[in-house]
Formats: C-alpha cells, structure tokens, sequence
C-alpha cells in the first residue's frame, strides 16, 4: 500500500464576493501512510469514540460537538467536555500523519488576477496535489476529498482529470496520473474515519488565519508538531 491524503476546506472559495470578516480560504489535507490509516488509525479513533460515547458511528464534526448536537449533547457537561477535548487532543498527538495546507487570501488573489484569478479551492488543490506527489516518492498515492453539491464535486473530479492531463508548474502530467492512482469524494456520513479526524486543523485554519499566520504556514515547512510529525504549507 501507498499513502492517502484526505482534503478539508475552510471558508468559501467564491471570489464573487468576499466577506471581510472570512477573507482567507484554507485547503487542508492529513496526509498518511494507507495501511496505517486502515488499521492503528482506525481502531484507535474508534476506541475513543466507544469509551466517551458507548459507539463508533458518531460523525466527528466540529460544527455538531462546538454546538452540542447530533449525538454531542453530553458536551453540555463541562467534565464530559473537557474530557472529550483532552482525549482529542491526546489522540492527534499519538498518531503519526503530516499535516499539509494551502491558505489564500482571497481580495488580494482577486486584485492581482482579475478576471483572471483561479478558483481558491482549484489552485490549492494543485498545490496540495504537488506536495502529495513529492511525499509519495515512488509509492502511489491515495486523495479522498470531502463530498459537497453534484456541481461542486463534478467541478472538483474535472480539476483533478485536469492535473492529470496537463500537471502543474513544477509536476508533469505523466508523474500526478503514475503517482496518484485513486481519487475519491466521500461524505461525512459514510463515517470515513480521517475526514473526521482533518475537521479540526481545517476548521481552525479558516477561522484563525491573519496574515502574521498566514506567513507561518508558509514557513512551517517540516516543522516537527508534539508527536514529531510534521507540517507544510502555503501561502498564497
């Protein structure tokens, strides 16, 4: 087995109009070894979920525990909820992936390209794909996006074909199609374990990226996090 890269995003791609409160749209992805991620990753997001929840098909979904809903009422308790963090907290420190993502401020992307600026979502998807290939070395390579609308995901499978026909700026066509040999949209719903587990990286990006951090994405290019993993992206 290769490894898999699971895509979340923050914020709206939209350039029609961009709201000066959310001005950043983020794309990131959790990056991991395949085997790993079907088997230790996997029991062990389900052996947290079974000891505070007494199941494994509750959906991690920030929007649902931050407003204690859809299975997530316990999180009322002030114990139940710290304890519910800690263990989150514990759980991402013990297991090993690499974080990647791509933030782009959206007004400035639009006044430098006008009419011609590309799809927030689309142009941090070349990148990410980039940076997948580069991990990937001689391995192939998995990338699970999350499902939105029919038009959107239609959009989205056209992107990627479309990196397979003509690649990047610095990656060939032939190199993205040997390299990534799957490219799937799943939905939350379908329970995939680590399009939950990237809610939490992608959802504070998106809030909480100003320009000062902005540049430390940029900089935090193999940056070891608390579990020695590491962390890459981009600024755009």
């Amino acid at each position: 087995m290769g490894l898999i890269l699971f895509l979340d995003e923050s914020g709206d791609h939209s350039l029609s109009k961009v709201d000066p409160q959310h001005p950043v749209f983020v794309l990131c992805g959790i990056l991991m070894d395949e085997n790993y991620h079907q088997t230790t990753a996997t029991l062990a997001l389900n052996s947290f979920k079974q000891n505070l929840f007494g199941k494994t098909d509750l959906i991690l979904h920030t929007l649902d525990f931050t407003r204690n809903q859809s299975g997530f009422e316990e999180m009322k308790n002030h114990e139940f909820r710290a304890r519910f963090f800690d263990g989150l907290r514990g759980l991402i420190q013990q297991l090993e992936f690499k974080i990647v993502a791509c933030a782009i401020k959206k007004q400035e992307h639009l006044s430098r390209y006008g009419l011609n600026a590309i799809d927030p979502y689309i142009l941090s998807l070349s990148v990410l794909i980039e940076r997948f290939v580069f991990e990937c070395g001689s391995k192939e390579g998995t990338v699970v996006a999350e499902s939105r609308d029919r038009t959107l995901n239609n959009a989205l499978e056209l992107a990627f074909l479309d990196l397979k026909i003509r690649g990047t700026r610095y990656l060939s066509a032939t190199k993205v199609a040997k390299r990534i040999h799957n490219f799937a949209i799943r939905k939350k719903s379908e329970n995939c374990k680590m399009v939950q587990s990237r809610q939490e990286p992608s959802g504070c990006g998106g809030r909480n990226f100003s320009e000062n951090e902005c540049g430390r994405i940029a900089s935090a290019s193999a940056l070891p996090t608390p579990s020695g993993n590491c962390a890459s992206g981009s600024k755009l």
